[in-house]
């Protein structure tokens, strides 16, 4: 089914449901079906085409829904601006999207306006149009077919120039219907942390929400405060986020503890949950975090069973995807073994927007490669051993930053850790670990070292710590190794 069809099917069962709500403000189903056709409607009318690309920079809102559904409802391809990127970088996802059209949220205007500058043909609105149903009673709307194009989201950049990942109706509903498996009696009440700009809020939260006549509660920006508020205010029960904001809802729930009893579902995703906080998670909300592997291409592929949980583990794949561990001659590995993760689901992505040789770099034979290393244990579980590109070779011998990272993060003080690789003339490289603390805690860099050795093979163990304030971060919330590497390198 597209989109649309799904929506208007929800609109008929759940007619007076709240499906979206935002702070004070509400939309039932019946309410958003009507206001997505009549936007629909307009886009037809102004003469926008099935297949035209339409920019959306704009925060979490109900007219951001009702944007993103309009569009998929016309025909038309969405394209998420993360509202964190800078000009240029909002100026390349215009250009190379070729986009005929960005509705731009007001306070953005500047960027925007600067952005837009090489792009001659795009046209800008900083609001969205007012249209009466009688404006647009005679238009009719086109047949949208399941593998027409719905969106292009691009991701970070932080190893490579900027990817446009397109997806179908198709792709997009088949991973709604695989994380529905994966949580399928928590589903009442779905809390959004994250930007539309991101797979996850798309698939596991606005999408998952409507196929299912849940609802969705809506932040237009991550706060730790808030998103407890939220939860104890709509009784929440189902939620993903990434690993830093989960440790800002364990220190705030620590702080002003919130009742959170309504909440049963918690996945964690864009990166390694270290197992103390696991644990600290556990213990304050009542639930064990389910960890779990999705990309861009093809949203959630690997979550941890719900009533199997193996902390530490990614999990099992969901029911329609298919994995495989391959070596570096491309040959499958056994159990135990770490290899490259590939992947197969009928909710892999159609290609990168407009570049067939990088899609033809990224899957072989139907198989996406990841670039992550796994290795899969006896009961078929998957656990997280690096990607390729940060491994750490010392000594021959191939260290995986998030184990060394673990073994910082169970100290009490550590708040944030990021590991990297420096050159070494007699080891090859080294290890530094970059840390951040806790608020009114305190450690020494010699005191961390000896919890790590304690933990760790002595070859494993940092050779310098260096404390940050903070720690930099990509558009998604993850620590950015690169980053730390680079600025490594020129302080030497």
């Amino acid at each position: 089914m597209t989109i649309g069809s799904v929506l208007a099917a929800s609109a008929a069962i759940n007619s007076q449901k709240t499906a979206i709500a935002l702070r004070q403000e509400t939309i039932s189903y019946h309410e958003l079906d009507q206001s997505v056709t009549i936007l629909a409607q307009w886009f037809v009318q102004q003469g926008y085409q099935r297949g035209d690309r339409i920019a959306l920079l704009w925060p979490n809102s109900i007219e951001l829904i009702m944007l993103f559904l309009a569009c998929f409802r016309a025909g038309l391809i969405a394209v998420p601006v993360n509202v964190r990127l800078k000009t240029n970088e909002v100026a390349y996802v215009l250009e190379h999207s070729r986009a005929v059209l960005s509705f731009v949220h007001p306070e953005l205007a500047s960027v925007a306006e600067q952005a837009s500058r090489g792009c001659i043909s795009i046209a800008r609105m900083h609001t969205i149009p007012v249209i009466s149903d009688e404006d647009v009673d005679a238009i009719a709307l086109p047949i949208v077919s399941d593998d027409d194009p719905a969106l292009i989201i691009y991701t970070s950049g932080t190893t490579s120039r900027r990817k446009g990942v397109a997806h179908s109706h198709r792709s997009l509903m088949e991973n709604v219907r695989q994380t529905y498996k994966a949580a399928p009696d928590s589903l009442q009440t779905i809390l959004s942390m994250t930007q539309m700009a991101f797979i996850s809020s798309m698939c596991a939260g606005l999408l998952l929400a409507v196929a299912t006549g849940a609802t969705l509660v809506l932040m237009e920006a991550f706060d730790a405060p808030l998103a407890l508020d939220l939860i104890e205010r709509f009784r929440c029960t189902y939620s993903f986020g990434l690993p830093v904001m989960i440790q800002c809802l364990i220190e705030e729930q620590t702080r002003r503890p919130r009742d959170v009893s309504s909440l049963q579902t918690f996945l964690a995703g864009g990166d390694s949950v270290p197992t103390s906080t696991q644990e600290q998670f556990r213990a304050l909300f009542g639930i064990a975090l389910r960890e779990a592997l999705g990309m861009t291409e093809i949203g959630a592929a690997i979550v941890n069973p719900e009533k199997l949980i193996r902390p530490g583990s990614l999990g099992k794949p969901l029911e329609d995807v298919h994995a495989r561990l391959v070596g570096a001659d491309a040959k499958d590995v056994g159990d135990g073994v770490i290899g490259e993760l590939l992947l197969r689901s009928p909710s892999m992505f159609t290609g990168y927007w407009d570049d067939p040789a990088a899609t033809a770099e990224a899957v072989t034979d139907g198989w996406l490669r990841t670039g992550d290393l796994c290795r899969r244990d006896s009961e078929g579980y998957y656990w997280f051993e690096g990607r390729k590109k940060e491994i750490i070779v010392r000594g021959g011998s191939n260290i995986s930053p998030q184990e060394v990272e673990e073994a910082i993060y169970a100290h009490p003080a550590v708040l944030e850790v990021g590991v990297v690789g420096a050159p070494d003339g007699i080891y090859g490289e080294r290890l530094i670990a970059f840390v951040s603390l806790r608020s009114g805690a305190a450690a020494l860099e010699q005191e961390l070292k000896d919890h790590a050795g304690r933990r760790l093979a002595d070859h494993k163990v940092p050779g310098s710590i260096v404390f940050l304030e903070r720690l930099p971060k990509g558009p998604t919330g993850t620590i950015q190794r690169r980053a730390l590497k680079g600025s490594y390198r020129a302080a030497r």
